[in-house]
């Protein structure tokens, strides 16, 4: 066979790949909340042909919803303040223990302010995440099924068991590392120093003296709020508690944290909680977790599926420096 036939045969079976659809994923953003920038470089960077879509369309878009949340303030004034915090069923209580137990909470949750284990409601809750993305929703429904017991919900919302998202690591270089995973949630953890104690399995190419070890992994993913200045502010679970209400379910097991200043909130908030506190603490209507529900305060984004990345890289440096 010669190389023309060949080239013949590989252009016929290649696929151009600005060709190939890329796959979707619909996208739930609130509007009228600021800034307006943040709405219109989400469409810009993030959606289909975002480019190309009509600034103006979009910014009256953003106005009429920023008008209707003026007037639904007055209808719901007060709705946001002094939620109920209740107890948990019975048949949770057991699962309550064994998250207590958990590493991974008494490390995130023993530091600033009193903690406890209770029932929210859904509603009531103010959030700051100004997406949810419906792909991610629609695997947390299938892994809870169309009819969950409440310790299927407890496992949800608390997952003391930690299961993995799929990730994948490769060594491209002596001196880098690459994760990889659909997950947004890959993060980087923390750096820290081990001894030959931590290690197992491992043949040392020497006596070790130190294990220098860069951390990579997931957050808790528990469903926990920040309870301050008489309002519930999701801090981080905001797809588990949207999957929740989509199905109807208008109460969910949940870690509040409860603060009593301002210093606190800093020390345990994040984003825009901690550098916009009063746009969630103080105005008579935040935006809430129903609102996500609310189709005149949200619009709908597909959002070419994406993956993230964390690359590790590291340098090793040996010097001789004159003796003390």
């Amino acid at each position: 066979m010669t190389m023309a036939t060949l080239n013949g045969l590989e252009d016929r079976g290649r696929t151009d790949p600005e060709q190939i659809p890329p796959t979707l994923d619909q996208n739930v953003f609130l509007l009228g909340r600021p800034p307006l920038t943040k709405f219109l470089d989400f469409v810009e960077d993030l959606a289909v042909n975002g480019r190309a879509a009509d600034v103006k369309v979009l910014t009256e878009e953003w106005h009429t919803a920023r008008a209707l949340i003026r007037h639904i303030a007055k209808e719901e004034l007060g709705l946001v303040d002094k939620p109920p915090i209740g107890p948990l069923p019975p048949c949770m209580i057991p699962l309550r223990d064994q998250l207590y137990k958990d590493p991974v909470f008494q490390h995130g949750f023993n530091k600033v302010g009193t903690v406890e284990v209770g029932m929210v409601e859904l509603d009531r809750l103010v959030v700051y995440q100004k997406h949810i993305d419906l792909a991610h929703v629609q695997r947390l429904k299938q892994k809870l099924g169309p009819s969950p017991s409440e310790e299927d919900i407890f496992k949800l919302c608390l997952p003391f068991e930690h299961p993995q998202p799929l990730m994948r690591w490769m060594r491209p270089t002596s001196r880098s590392f690459v994760f990889i995973s659909p997950s947004n949630d890959l993060r980087y953890l923390e750096s820290t120093v081990l001894t030959s104690k931590n290690l197992i399995d491992y043949p040392p190419p020497g006596a070790i003296s130190g294990v220098v070890g860069v951390v990579i992994g997931f957050g808790s993913n528990f469903f926990n709020v920040i309870h301050a200045e008489d309002r519930l502010v999701v801090h981080n679970g905001s797809h588990r508690a949207y999957t929740l209400r989509d199905m109807g379910i208008t109460h969910a097991p949940c870690i509040i944290r409860h603060v009593t200043t301002r210093e606190e909130l800093r020390a345990v908030s994040s984003s825009d909680l901690r550098r916009n506190p009063d746009l969630y603490l103080k105005h008579p209507r935040p935006s809430m977790l129903k609102d996500y529900f609310d189709d005149r305060l949200r619009k709908l984004i597909d959002v070419p599926r994406r993956l993230y990345q964390i690359t590790v890289k590291f340098d090793v440096e040996s010097i001789d420096i004159p003796a003390m």
